[in-house]
């Protein structure tokens, strides 16, 4: 179990976002990033899911306002982050920070919604200046390395290939969904303690 974060550490970089119509219907409320503001590594996810408002305290960031705090992805990132010795030095946010919607189930965000949110996780990568930034999932790389004006050209063969940002400053670790991380580790021929070890190794060379 992997203790649940601080609401302190919410970086409400906006009272309100009203740039992108479709997920202001949709949201709960905003999911912000989480975690010190001096970590050494942030995570960056596709968006928030829906959540489990019946939830205990892991109800999702649709919910708590903060990234990376539902009952499955939530926990399992922060469990792998623990693994690698940065529980306390990382930093938890989103591509895009609200809820998308299709009918009753998650969709994966727009090109223009990742674009209208770009400019928040810009500033948080230029205030928390990372040592590494890891990507989880192909929309979380192709929206950071956007930001460098770099395509993304095969998403599984960018998995634990370290990416050097000059622009940004940092490199860019891309990382497996959370969702689908047990599905393809397996089919990347690593076990779960490999993975964590090549993570560890081109995190520890920044």
């Amino acid at each position: 179990m992997v203790a649940f974060p601080d609401p302190a550490m919410r970086n409400e970089l906006a009272a309100t976002c009203l740039r992108c119509p479709a997920l202001v219907e949709a949201r709960t409320c905003i999911s912000w990033g989480n975690g010190p503001l001096d970590a050494d590594l942030i995570v960056v996810g596709e968006a928030p899911a829906a959540g489990d408002p019946d939830a205990d305290v892991w109800s999702g960031g649709n919910w708590t306002g903060m990234a990376y705090t539902s009952k499955h992805s939530g926990q399992k990132v922060r469990r792998l982050i623990a693994a690698l010795g940065y529980a306390e030095s990382c930093y938890y946010t989103n591509a895009v920070k609200c809820y998308p919607k299709d009918g009753d189930s998650n969709r994966a965000p727009t090109e223009v919604e990742l674009e209208a949110c770009r400019s928040h996780l810009e500033t948080e990568l230029s205030t928390i200046q990372p040592r590494a930034v890891l990507t989880t999932g192909k929309h979380a790389t192709k929206t950071v390395l956007a930001m460098e004006s770099r395509r993304l050209d095969g998403f599984l063969d960018a998995v634990l290939t370290p990416i050097d940002c000059p622009g940004l400053g940092v490199t860019v670790l891309p990382l497996l969904h959370p969702s689908y991380q047990e599905v393809w580790l397996s089919r990347l021929g690593y076990t779960y303690d490999e993975y964590l070890d090549a993570i560890r190794e081109q995190v520890a060379g920044r």
